[in-house]
């Protein structure tokens, strides 16, 4: 039957795992590289049966010695390949690339990686694509990828080929000429930075590898240099960092060479694509930095169509080149027009916001030519950023929030020095960015979308982190803040943000604490007949926040929660709402560990007082009593103690999860809580030798001389149709019971030297078998015995299985762990079972019920099947071979040894019968089954039995 293969590798790229879970990795490969060689298997299906090997290479290659095999089979398709197949050729050098950069065959400079090196080589010189119709261009622009995968995962592999792969690029005139370009200015660039790594390299190195002269001794060190290299520089951009890092190569003025090769990569850049250029002039210009010898001047023609480009990438390129060589190529008016340049692009009306965005971001992170600000800032602006020339980037209320938030921080940092002096002219630039700010103050207060709250509290925490100095600003944005607290207490939450990030950022200053001692003025001195429900959740929000700050004082707080406790009868008490007191509870649980809880001991022991008696909710009343006992009988330490959540930084409590409301979470508590995961496995469930019974001699003459006087079913049918029956009911012989023992791993780990409590979890690698249920263990101790554990499999169908097993437990000290015990493997020799034949029959009727399973085996089609297995065995081995492996499952007499009759079963409904016979030449073993499937794992297992017990008595 013919093998879907759209479906199997489509089942593969699903699900790998799962996929392989049916079968191993190793016969997967050897299928999809045996119908690759079939010549009766279409091109397209050969093309589907390479995806498996670009994708996953490292599963289906797991070593180097495989991924070298699976390699050398692909380049035997290929040379078969006719020259017409060009869309099968390209994808197996793809898969080629593939499998020898993912096993490290070319990082380990394999026999077969530098085999294929040359077919590449090869065919992106091929000089019949040259002058020909364009076949075969797609086959050499793959090639030439490839080449360029190889080189960018092994840096310097192509090194010593720089000038064919020079001759290949001035040779192209096809649009595949950028691909060459790109390839050889990344080799140059590479073989450059290794020689930078060399003692010694110079000049006449440099010269080498231009002319392809390296001599063999240069190319041992490099070979040994390139495959010890542990340096990430070669794989990450050299610019980007500090340029004092760049390594440089001493070559002296004499580097015509490599002058002329850059001339003429520079000379043909503008051909390029724009994403392609920006590509060369990057490697171009680490190229330069690393070859004092070479002059910056050389990007001089350059810049002219760079300084006005319109491509982001190019212009960021051009930003990266002034990094590297400031004022030595760049001069003071390129700078100035390249800042204005920056300001205009920022606010250009044609260009989308992320475009906009990343030129405000060049100007924070400006290249000067000579920058006087050694500031740790990881933003800075550039001295030439003046205010006036900044103007155009003001925010405004029409501008989306990351526009408004980037400008709104640039004009922060514009701004900074200006300080409080100045009222006219350009001294109006903080008072103008507070007046942008109130504006959205203004917005949010009339009903403003969520997006332009967030935004408004991110630019007033903006507004603060640069000028919370200026006294002026900050007090009346305490007031604005205020003032819109009132009005919309539902900002509460974004307010208590507001608070704690400003004190996080600025701890130097105290405006954060200052808010919210205005918030709890406000908040206490508001009319109590004016209060909602909504807006009284709120204000026990925030006031639960402003007792976490140890300088503020809490009477007015306690007043307030008084005021709408204590009056009889209270709306909150009769209501029982749960929430509300659990938030009237937290403020009091605040105010029970705040540093002046002496002079506030009265007012609030009669607030929880009134809780614990008056309160419509138990579990309130509850709290408020604990509360209560706790505050009227231990001393202020002891009740620190048990309260506190945490340490305190700066008179404000460090809020920490709990348990509960009543006690903080230590980090003993938290361990005891946590399930922690082993480093390794810690025992292992180990297999224990089956106690089948072994019918002796005596057993069988007694079955013997049974069977004449039992009962007897009947011929084969009828013993069949009386078989049969127990099956009506299906749990009748469905599982099978294997025994294990639970044992320590070594090296032991003396803490787990006793553990209790151990539950085993099992989970199935395939679907052959219904799921296995939890085993629980009372403990294991090392020094004793190890304990028996039985698993109960339920086979859907009989095949051998892997089972995942992993187990929780605890140990001594309480601490619970997880551990992820080895692989279970059951074989499939132990799913065999005894003939589940009525305890009432004898010998002679199960011989009956063979004979009848037999003849219908034989006779019939479907599942059923019939097969022969011959071995060469001397009659003693194969007396000791029915002894040791078939005896619990013998049907016929043991002194009948003409013909031995084996019978497994193998739930839930299969059999595998054996007439074991001595022919002349050999023994032969035949066999019938009702299910074909089993006769693959039978084969291997009689193989198994049958060597090893030839060997035994060779």
């Amino acid at each position: 039957m013919a093998v879907n293969w759209a479906d199997r590798v489509s089942a593969f790229s699903r699900s790998p795992s799962h996929f392989l879970s049916g079968t191993t990795a190793e016969a997967f490969l050897a299928e999809l590289l045996r119908e690759l060689r079939d010549d009766r298997a279409g091109y397209n299906v050969k093309v589907l049966l390479l995806s498996p090997l670009c994708e996953h290479p490292t599963l289906l290659c797991p070593s180097d010695s495989v991924g070298e095999e699976t390699a050398l089979e692909l380049m035997s398709v290929f040379a078969q390949c006719p020259p017409k197949s060009v869309q099968f050729r390209c994808h197996l050098l793809l898969a080629l690339t593939s499998v020898l950069v993912c096993t490290s065959c070319v990082s380990s400079r394999s026999p077969v990686s530098q085999d294929f090196l040359d077919l590449l080589l090869r065919l992106s010189q091929d000089p019949g694509d040259l002058h020909g119709d364009g076949a075969l261009h797609s086959l050499r622009a793959t090639a030439c990828d490839c080449l360029r995968e190889l080189e960018a995962c092994s840096p310097g592999y192509l090194s010593q080929h720089i000038e064919l792969l020079g001759g290949l690029r001035q040779r192209e005139t096809s649009r595949f000429h950028q691909a060459y370009t790109g390839l050889h200015t990344l080799v140059l660039r590479n073989a450059v930075y290794h020689l930078t790594q060399e003692t010694g390299a110079g000049a006449e190195q440099l010269k080498a590898f231009l002319g392809g002269n390296t001599s063999v001794a240069w190319e041992a060190d490099q070979d040994s240099a390139l495959t010890n290299n542990t340096d990430s520089g070669v794989l990450f951009s050299l610019i980007l960092g500090p340029m004092g890092s760049v390594p440089t190569l001493q070559t002296g003025p004499d580097c015509k060479e490599l002058r002329s090769i850059l001339s003429s990569l520079l000379e043909e850049s503008y051909l390029l694509t724009p994403l392609c250029q920006a590509a060369l002039l990057h490697r171009l210009t680490e190229l330069v930095a690393m070859v004092p010898g070479v002059p910056p001047a050389i990007f001089r023609a350059q810049l002219l169509r760079l300084l006005g480009t319109s491509k982001v990438c190019l212009l960021h390129t051009t930003l990266l080149m002034k990094c590297a060589f400031t004022d030595s190529l760049f001069s003071a008016e390129d700078e100035a027009f390249i800042l204005k340049r920056l300001v205009v692009l920022s606010q250009h009306p044609l260009l989308s916001t992320p475009e906009k965005l990343f030129y405000m971001d060049c100007l924070l992170h400006f290249p000067e030519n000579r920058p006087i600000s050694c500031s740790d800032r990881d933003e800075t602006l550039p001295v030439l950023l003046t205010p006036r020339l900044a103007l155009a980037l003001m925010p405004t209320v029409f501008n989306d929030s990351a526009t408004m938030l980037a400008r709104l921080n640039l004009q922060s940092l514009v701004y900074l020095e200006e300080g409080e002096e100045g009222e006219g002219g350009e001294g109006r630039g903080v008072a103008n960015l507070y007046e942008h700010l109130m504006s959205l103050l203004h917005i949010v207060d009339s009903g403003g979308s969520r997006e332009i709250v967030v935004t408004f509290f991110r630019s007033a925490f903006l507004f603060l982190l640069y000028f919370y100095h200026m006294e002026r600003y900050s007090s009346s944005l305490v007031e604005k803040l205020c003032e819109l607290y009132l009005h919309h207490t539902q900002l509460a939450p974004h307010l208590i943000s507001l608070a704690d990030h400003t004190q996080d950022s600025l701890s130097e200053s105290d405006w954060a604490e200052e808010l919210l001692k205005a918030l709890q003025r406000v908040i206490t001195e508001a009319p109590l007949a004016q209060l909602n429900l909504q807006d009284l959740r709120s204000h026990l929000k925030m006031l639960a926040r402003v007792a976490e700050e140890g300088k503020i004082p809490q009477c007015s707080t306690l007043r307030f929660l008084a005021s709408i406790i204590a009056p009889l009868p209270s709306s909150l008490c009769v209501s029982g709402d749960w929430r509300l007191g659990t938030s009237v509870l937290g403020v009091c649980r605040r105010l029970l560990v705040h540093p002046s809880l002496d002079s506030l001991l009265v007012p609030l022991a009669d607030i929880l007082q009134d809780l614990t008696c008056r309160f419509g909710d138990t579990d309130i009343q509850d709290h408020a009593r604990l509360y209560y006992a706790l505050l009227t009988t231990l001393s202020r330490e002891k009740l620190t103690g048990v309260l506190a959540q945490g340490a305190t930084e700066g008179g404000r409590q460090i809020k920490k999860r709990s348990m509960s409301n009543i006690v903080a979470e230590s980090e003993g508590l938290r361990s005891a809580l946590t399930i922690h995961q082993t480093k390794r496995a810690i025992f292992s469930v180990v297999e224990v030798n089956s106690e089948t019974r072994q019918e002796t001699q005596a057993d069988k003459e007694g079955d013997l001389s049974q069977s004449e006087t039992d009962g007897c079913p009947g011929e084969g049918k009828a013993a069949l149709e009386a078989y049969r029956r127990q099956f009506t009911d299906p749990d009748f012989a469905s599982e099978i019971t294997l025994s294990y023992k639970l044992a320590h791993m070594p090296p032991y780990d003396p803490r787990f030297d006793q553990v209790f409590s151990i539950r085993l979890h099992f989970n199935l690698t395939d679907d052959h078998y219904e799921e296995l249920s939890d085993i629980s263990v009372p403990c294991l101790f090392r020094e004793r015995s190890s304990p028996m554990v039985k698993l109960r499999l339920k086979p859907l169908r009989p095949y051998p299985t892997t089972l995942q097993a992993s187990a929780i437990f605890t140990t001594q000290d309480g601490l619970s762990w997880h551990t992820i015990l080895p692989d279970i493997h059951v074989a499939f020799q132990q799913v065999f079972t005894p003939l589940p034949a009525p305890s009432a029959w004898g010998r002679g009727g199960k011989l009956d019920l063979f004979e009848g399973l037999w003849d219908e085996l034989c006779s019939e089609g479907g599942d059923c099947a019939t097969s022969l297995f011959c071995c060469q065995l001397k009659e003693g081995a194969l007396m000791s071979l029915v002894e040791k492996h078939f005896l619990p499952y013998l049907i016929s007499d043991w002194s009948h040894k003409e013909e031995f009759k084996v019978l497994f079963f193998l739930p839930p409904q299969s059999h595998v019968l054996l007439k074991i016979t001595t022919e002349e030449d050999a023994v032969h073993l035949d066999i019938a089954t009702d299910n074909w499937q089993l006769l693959p794992h039978l084969t291997s297992y009689l193989l198994t039995i049958t060597s090893s017990q030839d060997d035994t008595h060779s």
